[in-house]
C-alpha cells in the first residue's frame, strides 16, 4: 500500500482531493466533542442571522437553527448515507457482473438483460419512482441510489471479467484441475480489484450528490433530520434575501464530491501499472529538450547523430538510456543498429524526431543534423513537416501503429495529404494502389479497403512500409520491422527494403537484435550496449573480425553467424541498471577478459580508419 499512497501524493490534484475529504472528515468525527448547541433547536427570534453576528459562526437559518451545527451533523449523515449507498452498488453490481463474465451463456444473458432493463430509464427518474414505490425517507434514498448505481459496476466489472475469463492463465488453471469457485476467489477477483476499487472511487462521489438531490426535493432526510441536500432545500426560498444559508451547504456539497472524485481519479491512475507517476500526462508533441550549448551541426548530406544523449527521469536518479552516440548515416546505406532489448537502439531512433515520450524522457545533449540544420533545434511546426515526409519510420507492432478504425487505403491518403494537400481523390487512390504494388501486395484494391485487423502480420507490415514510403522520404528508421514474422516474410520484407533503398537512394537505419537479419541488408553496424556505442564499422569487418567483446558474445548467441558447431552460447549476466551504472565498461561484469583497469575509469570510444571500438583491451591494426 506505501507505493500506491506514495504515488497518489506525487499526484498533485489526488493530493490536494485528499487533503479535502481529510479535512472534512476529520471535521465530522470531532463534531461530538466540539460542544456545538443542538442542530434542531429552534429560535425564531435569531432567524436569518448573518455569520460571525451574535454568536453565530455560520450565521443561522428560517428557523434561527444554528447553521454550523447543522452543517457538521449533515455532512456526517450525507457522508454515511453516500458511502454506504456506494458500498451496496458496488457490492450487488460486482457479483452481476462477476457472474455474468465468467459463467457467461444463459447466466450472462438473464443478469445483463435485468440489468439493460434498469438503464433503459433515466437514473434520477428511476430513482424517483423507487422513492415514490417506497415512500419518502432517507432510508429509501439509501436504496434508490444504490439500486440506479447497480449497472455502472455491472457493466465494467463484467467486460474485465470477460477478458479475464478467457485468459490463457484460467484456461491453464482448469487444465491443473481447479474448479470454478478457487478460479473465482483466487485468480479472477485479485485481478478485479483494481476496476471495482476505482468505479468506487469515481462514482461514491455522484451518489453522494444523488442522495442530496432526493433531499433537496424532499423524498430523502425527513424533519427534524437534516443532511446537506435538504438544508439547501429548506434555504432555497431565502436565496435572494439570505444566501448565506444556502450557499454554506451548496459549498460543502462542492468541496466533498470534488476532493472524492480528484482522489478518484488519482487512485485510478495510482494502480494503471502503466502509469508509473501516479498522474496520467499527456506526452507533448516533441521531447523535451535539456541541454547546454550544442555542437554545430554536420553539413554533410545525410542523417548525423552527434553525442546524443536521452534520460528518463523519473524518481530521484533519472535512466541513462542513450549516452554520448555519435553516429551518421550517408543517402542510400543502411545502417543497422543492434544489441539486446534494453540498449537503447529505439530510444536513439526515436530521438532523432523527438518521438521519446516526455515526460519522462529528456534530451540533455548532442545533435541531430538532417540537410545542415540540429533538428533538436527546430519548433514542433518543422519536425511535424519533416516527420513521415524527408524522414519516414516503421514502428515495430504494425497492428498497434496503424489505426484500427481506418481502412488501409485511407491511412495511406491521409499520409500523404499531411504533406501534399490538393491530391484529387483518383490521384491519391492511384498512388496508394502503386505503393502496395510496390510492397509486393497481390490485389491491391482488395486492401485498400480492409482493415488491419483482417490482414496477416506480414502484410500489414508491408502496408507500414508502404505508408513510410508515401512521401518518397530520404531517412527510413525501420525499428526491428521483422520481430514477429516468420522467417519467409521476414526474407520478403528485407528484400523489399533492400530493393527500395538502392532504387530509390534512401538511407535506412535498421534496428535489430537478430545478427543473421543485419549480415542480409545492412552495409555498416553500430554495436549498442547499456546506451553506448561499443563498436562501430563496416557489416563485413564487425561480422569476421568482431573487435569487442560484446559483439563476440553476440555472435556466438546466433545459430548460424560466428559459429563451428554446437548450440548458441547465452551470455551470463544482464545489463546493468540505467540509473546505477558502473564507473567503467558497462559490459566488463559480463565479459571474461575484464581487469581492474576495465572497472576504473570509463572507457572511450577508439576510432581507427572505419572502425570504431569502445575497449582498451583493442589495438587498432595499423597499416
Amino acid at each position: 500500500m506505501m507505493p500506491l499512497a506514495r504515488r497518489i501524493v506525487r499526484n498533485r490534484l489526488a493530493a490536494f482531493g485528499a487533503g479535502l475529504l481529510l479535512t472534512v472528515t476529520c471535521l465530522c468525527l470531532a463534531t461530538p466533542f466540539l460542544g456545538l448547541v443542538d442542530p434542531n433547536i429552534i429560535n425564531t427570534a435569531d432567524r436569518f442571522t448573518m455569520p460571525f453576528d451574535e454568536g453565530y459562526i455560520l450565521g443561522a437559518d428560517h428557523l434561527g437553527r444554528d447553521i454550523l451545527s447543522r452543517l457538521l451533523w449533515g455532512t456526517r449523515l450525507s457522508l454515511a448515507v453516500g458511502l454506504t449507498a456506494a458500498l451496496i452498488a458496488a457490492l450487488a453490481g460486482s457479483l452481476i457482473g462477476i457472474a455474468a463474465g465468467f459463467f457467461g451463456g444463459r447466466v450472462d444473458a438473464l443478469l445483463m438483460r435485468s440489468v439493460d432493463v434498469l438503464m433503459a430509464f433515466p437514473y434520477i427518474l428511476l430513482a424517483l419512482a423507487i422513492v415514490a414505490v417506497l415512500g419518502p425517507g432517507l432510508m429509501n434514498a439509501l436504496i434508490a441510489v444504490a439500486v440506479v448505481n447497480v449497472p455502472f459496476f455491472a457493466r465494467n466489472v463484467r467486460g474485465m471479467t470477460l477478458v479475464i475469463a478467457r485468459s490463457d492463465f484460467i484456461a491453464a488453471a482448469r487444465l491443473s484441475g481447479r474448479g470454478n469457485l478457487s478460479l473465482l476467489l483466487f485468480e479472477v477477483l485479485p485481478n478485479l480489484w483494481a476496476v471495482i476499487i476505482v468505479a468506487f472511487s469515481t462514482t461514491v462521489g455522484w451518489m453522494i450528490l444523488e442522495t442530496a438531490g432526493l433531499s433537496f426535493l424532499g423524498l430523502g432526510s425527513q424533519p427534524p433530520q437534516s443532511d446537506l441536500g435538504s438544508m439547501l432545500g429548506e434555504a432555497r426560498a431565502a436565496l435572494i434575501t439570505n444566501p448565506h444559508t444556502s450557499l454554506i451547504p451548496g459549498l460543502m456539497i462542492f468541496v466533498i464530491v470534488m476532493g472524492i472524485n480528484l482522489l478518484g481519479d488519482g487512485m485510478r491512475d495510482a494502480l494503471d501499472p502503466r502509469l508509473s507517476k501516479g498522474g496520467l500526462q499527456r506526452s507533448r508533441p516533441v521531447t523535451e529538450i535539456d541541454r547546454s550549448k550544442p555542437p554545430a551541426p554536420s553539413r554533410q548530406p545525410g542523417l548525423h547523430l552527434s553525442g546524443l544523449c536521452t534520460e528518463f527521469r523519473v524518481g530521484s536518479s533519472p535512466l541513462l538510456a542513450v549516452r554520448n552516440v555519435t553516429l551518421g548515416l550517408a543517402p542510400g546505406e543502411c545502417l543497422a543498429i543492434v544489441g539486446e532489448s534494453g540498449s537503447g537502439k529505439s530510444v536513439t531512433a526515436l530521438s532523432v524526431m523527438g518521438l521519446v515520450a516526455s515526460p519522462p524522457a529528456v534530451i540533455t545533449a548532442g545533435t541531430v543534423s538532417y540537410g545542415g540544420r540540429d533538428l533538436l533545434a527546430q519548433t514542433y511546426d518543422v519536425l511535424r513537416g519533416l516527420r513521415g515526409h524527408r524522414i519516414a519510420y516503421i514502428f515495430q507492432d504494425p497492428l498497434n501503429s496503424l489505426h484500427p478504425m481506418l481502412t488501409v487505403g485511407e491511412q495511406l491518403t491521409e499520409a500523404m495529404q499531411s504533406h501534399e494537400a490538393g491530391l484529387s481523390s483518383d490521384r491519391l487512390r492511384e498512388r496508394a494502389t502503386k505503393l502496395l504494388e510496390d510492397v509486393r501486395i497481390a490485389n491491391p484494391a482488395h486492401v485498400l479497403a480492409s482493415y488491419p485487423h483482417m490482414l496477416s502480420g506480414g502484410m500489414r507490415q508491408r502496408i507500414s512500409i508502404a505508408m513510410a514510403l508515401a512521401n518518397d522520404p530520404d531517412v527510413i528508421i525501420a525499428d526491428e520491422p521483422t520481430t514477429a514474422l516468420d522467417v519467409t516474410v521476414q526474407a520478403q520484407v528485407l528484400k523489399i527494403l533492400d530493393r527500395l533503398r538502392r532504387e530509390k537512394g534512401v538511407g535506412l537505419v535498421f534496428i535489430s537484435h537478430d545478427l543473421n537479419v543485419v549480415a542480409q541488408i545492412s552495409d555498416r553496424i553500430a554495436v549498442m550496449y547499456a546506451g553506448q556505442i561499443v563498436e562501430n564499422g563496416p557489416s563485413r569487418d564487425v561480422l569476421d573480425d568482431p573487435a569487442h567483446p560484446y559483439t563476440r558474445a553476440l555472435l556466438a548467441c546466433s545459430p548460424q553467424i560466428g559459429m563451428a558447431a554446437g548450440l548458441p552460447k547465452p551470455i551470463g549476466g544482464s545489463l546493468p541498471p540505467a540509473d546505477n551504472l558502473p564507473a567503467g565498461c558497462t559490459f566488463a561484469a559480463r565479459c571474461s577478459l575484464a581487469s581492474k583497469a576495465c572497472r576504473a575509469l570509463p572507457v572511450d570510444l577508439v576510432i581507427s580508419d572505419e572502425r570504431e571500438v569502445r575497449c582498451i583491451k583493442w589495438e587498432p591494426a595499423h597499416g
